[in-house]
């Protein structure tokens, strides 16, 4: 066969497949795990890092969060609740350290269960593992609230801290990370990222609004318009190495970050982040 041709192929297969798991999103699919109501069942079925690799997947089954519902809770007893997040998160939602994301304008549906596959213990241990096990589900409902309430892309801190040592990308990094966004790459089997974040890197436009079920799958594809560098070489980093799989969406990136390698990764991260404050 061809070599392009089969680099083709190998690029619409990795599409058909995340395809398949959104459209199936959308179609109501069956569940393994409560995905529409309350959380707190799911979050502590186990014990988190209870075992490591296919033993720990094994002892808690995949979120199938394909029928998810809009987030209730209090947006503003969130603010009170987020105050210790402010120290990694900053008081407005920007990263005082750009290792952590930026969550001011995130969706809240994303940003909730995100907390919800922290306290399962199925994330890469972080900084996040301890400080999310002592909250309720209520407490991350109205975090996630609070911080989707937050007006995205505000003016960065004035004494936010500069690593010196971290040269900032130059213009073709930024170039081909737009190009791989936009259109992806066939050769390495790449799909383009705007198919579920959106081509302003927005997301889904509408995503919170309810289909006809009521559901909103597409709210769980996160806004990447603006994050942190750092941040998002981390993450993605994490699914290059298959890290992180613990639910329906994580299953979608999954399959995309296997065909990541260091310099896509950066080419991505340095686009994206260049878009804060445009």
């Amino acid at each position: 066969m061809n070599p392009a041709r089969t680099f083709s192929l190998l690029a619409a297969g990795t599409l058909v497949g995340a395809l398949a798991i959104t459209q199936g999103m959308a179609q109501d699919a069956p569940q393994s795990a409560p995905a529409g109501t309350d959380a707190q069942e799911a979050a502590t079925a186990a014990p988190a890092h209870e075992s490591e690799g296919a033993e720990k997947q094994a002892k808690m089954p995949l979120l199938d969060l394909r029928r998810i519902t809009p987030l209730q809770g209090d947006a503003s007893a969130g603010k009170a609740k987020a105050e210790v997040c402010s120290a990694c998160h900053g008081a407005e939602g920007i990263s005082i350290v750009p290792i952590f994301p930026n969550l001011a304008g995130q969706r809240a549906e994303y940003m909730y269960w995100q907390l919800v596959e922290y306290k399962r213990g199925y994330l890469p241990q972080s900084t996040m593992t301890p400080l999310v096990a002592d909250l309720s589900d209520g407490d991350m409902r109205d975090i996630a609230l609070y911080f989707a309430s937050l007006p995205p892309n505000p003016p960065l801190p004035a004494d936010r801290p500069v690593d010196e040592s971290a040269l900032p990308p130059d213009a073709a990094t930024i170039a081909r990370g737009a190009s791989l966004y936009l259109e992806g790459d066939p050769g390495k089997g790449i799909p383009a990222c705007q198919g579920c974040h959106g081509k302003d890197a927005l997301g889904f436009r509408n995503a919170s609004v309810p289909n006809r079920n009521g559901h909103v799958p597409y709210a769980l594809f996160p806004i990447l318009r603006g994050q942190q560098r750092e941040y998002l070489q981390i993450r993605l980093t994490q699914y290059q190495k298959g890290e992180i799989t613990d639910s329906t969406p994580d299953m979608v990136m999954d399959g995309v970050g296997h065909r990541l390698d260091a310099d896509t990764v950066a080419d991505l991260s340095a686009y994206l982040s260049s878009l804060y404050g445009q």
